[in-house]
């Protein structure tokens, strides 16, 4: 248990990357911590847990919890407080037919696509012929989104954001979801 006069300053590993600290978990009582992705990003936050505890965390700037984060470990009371980090869905956004064709494609279809995120405000990460978008509003309305703009030469999908961190940096990982869980920034333009 790493704390400074009762505020959390360090996570201490995590059950679902390290395969010790797997198996110290299988043998405590688990309390956990569930966070949304926006509270996650943040390196100072009060964390309340399933079992009404409330933890003060002050990790180093620039930390962010991930999903399975070891907060408080007590091996005398068999006990461990792991934080559950609920990502939303992404879009991806892919771009790899462009490569294969002219300059003057890729610069309108990549116009196109910025219009179409940018007009609805959607925050969006670049990496490579990909492009991640959070779900910050219905996924019914971001198909529809799609749909209406139909953009030739690309594909979309939509993947849990778990399966995306592996592709990201931390500070894409931040950009792609530290928003994602406030309101929408979508809006309505009038008729």
């Amino acid at each position: 248990m790493l704390m400074n006069k009762n505020i959390y300053i360090e996570i201490l590993g995590n059950i679902l990357t390290d395969k010790e600290w797997k198996k110290r978990s299988e043998k405590c009582d688990l309390e956990w911590v569930r966070l949304d992705q926006w509270t996650a990003q943040k390196s100072r936050f009060l964390a309340v847990s399933d079992c009404g505890n409330e933890y003060p965390v002050a990790l180093a700037r620039h930390s962010h919890i991930a999903d399975g984060d070891v907060l408080l470990y007590d091996p005398h009371e068999n006990r461990m407080v792991v934080f559950r980090v609920e990502l939303s869905r992404v879009m991806v956004i892919d771009m790899g037919r462009l490569a294969r064709m002219d300059a003057d494609t890729i610069i309108h279809i990549s116009v196109e696509l910025g219009h179409a995120l940018g007009n609805q405000h959607w925050p969006a990460v670049v990496k490579g012929t990909k492009v991640y978008v959070p779900l910050t509003v219905d996924k019914k309305v971001m198909t529809s989104v799609m749909n209406t703009h139909h953009i030739e030469n690309i594909s979309y999908e939509f993947m849990p954001g778990t399966e995306v961190i592996p592709y990201l940096a931390p500070h894409e990982i931040r950009r792609l979801f530290g928003g994602a869980g406030q309101e929408s920034h979508s809006h309505e333009h009038p008729v």
